[in-house]
């Protein structure tokens, strides 16, 4: 029974814990917050750099003294000439799209590639490490624009595949000089897709009436709450069949070697399968793709980025005390014996 008796105490005690320091900081955050406006801002990496630096930390841990001199000497010698024809050497501009169902991080996107624009010319590269599952056909339709933008100042762009590319992620690779994936990613998927969960004969079996007005024939069809009648269902249809037309349409216009027939099934396809139907160019990862390129080109990873506000920072640093004071209640609890 004491043992009951402490563990509800100092349960209770921690829920207090927790709900004054979240009504603390939430306040707190609330007052910042107002009238603060941070910018987003272009960061760049000369990934050259980095790669050099990760080559440098491994030598000097595993190499002799002499072999590290050794070394270091032919290191000076290359970036000597490095020096010599930096002139000379193209550019890849690196942008990376983590896209979800919205395709968010189109904005950032258009950024981005308007940032390139202002200085990149057809003797550089852009590569875009594309990573989405699809989404809405708008938001996609926009960032596949952008890619264009890319594509009608005639700089080569190469998209690279690691994880998937399928529906409006394909939609985007698809714009592309080359498109590269790694042998086990998800590519394809070129289909449409609408779910719509009907609760009419809900509302109708509890005798709630639903009323919705409209000026058009068609200007509700197939909705959440309304009856769904023959006719409103052949036009919905008949608009995902036509959006499907459009999206093969665009994919043949940017890749007419496939077969548009054969792969615009809505199946998805490994990156292995993808090669045989055309779907991608290569087989190979965007690290070993970029690791290729270090000595021949100049390698800049291209990124906006929006600093956390306060209010974040302190939401960020509530959710981390929460989880401590969370698993000192388990490791508490764990240590009592009956």
């Amino acid at each position: 029974m004491d043992f009951i008796y402490d563990l509800g105490l100092f349960t209770s005690k921690l829920f207090i814990v927790v709900i004054g320091l979240g009504l603390f900081f939430g306040v707190i955050a609330l007052m910042i917050q107002k009238g603060q406006k941070l910018k987003p801002h272009l960061e760049i990496e000369n990934l050259n750099e980095h790669l050099h630096d990760l080559e440098w930390k491994l030598k000097e841990v595993v190499l002799s003294e002499k072999q590290l001199k050794e070394e270091h000497k032919k290191d000076k010698e290359k970036i000597k000439k490095d020096e010599e024809r930096w002139e000379k050497k193209k550019r890849i501009f690196v942008l990376d799209f983590d896209g979800d169902i919205e395709a968010h991080a189109g904005e950032r996107l258009r950024e981005e590639v308007t940032a390139i624009l202002t200085l990149a010319n057809p003797k550089d590269e852009v590569v875009l490490r594309l990573e989405s599952p699809g989404g809405v056909v708008h938001g996609y339709g926009l960032s596949s624009s952008q890619l264009a933008r890319i594509r009608k100042a005639n700089i080569p762009l190469t998209i690279c595949v690691d994880k998937v590319a399928a529906s409006g992620g394909y939609m985007m690779a698809c714009v592309g000089n080359r498109i590269l994936s790694a042998p086990f990613a998800i590519i394809g998927s070129i289909g449409v897709v609408a779910q719509v969960p009907n609760f009419n004969k809900f509302l109708k079996k509890h005798d709630i009436d639903f009323k919705e007005y409209t000026a058009g024939e068609y200007k509700r069809t197939v909705t959440m709450l309304g009856e769904i009648t023959p006719e409103g269902e052949k036009k919905f249809n008949s608009q995902l069949f036509e959006t499907h037309v459009l999206f093969k349409k665009f994919v043949s216009s940017n890749r007419p070697q496939v077969e548009i027939d054969k792969i615009a099934t809505g199946e998805y396809w490994y990156g292995q399968q993808a090669l045989e139907l055309k779907l991608v160019d290569e087989l190979i990862t965007s690290d070993d793709y970029l690791t290729q390129q270090r000595d021949s080109a100049h390698i800049f990873k291209v990124s906006l980025k929006t600093k956390k506000k306060l209010s974040e920072k302190i939401s960020d640093a509530f959710g981390k005390i929460t989880s401590r004071v969370i698993t000192d209640l388990v490791t508490r609890s764990s240590n009592y014996k009956i």
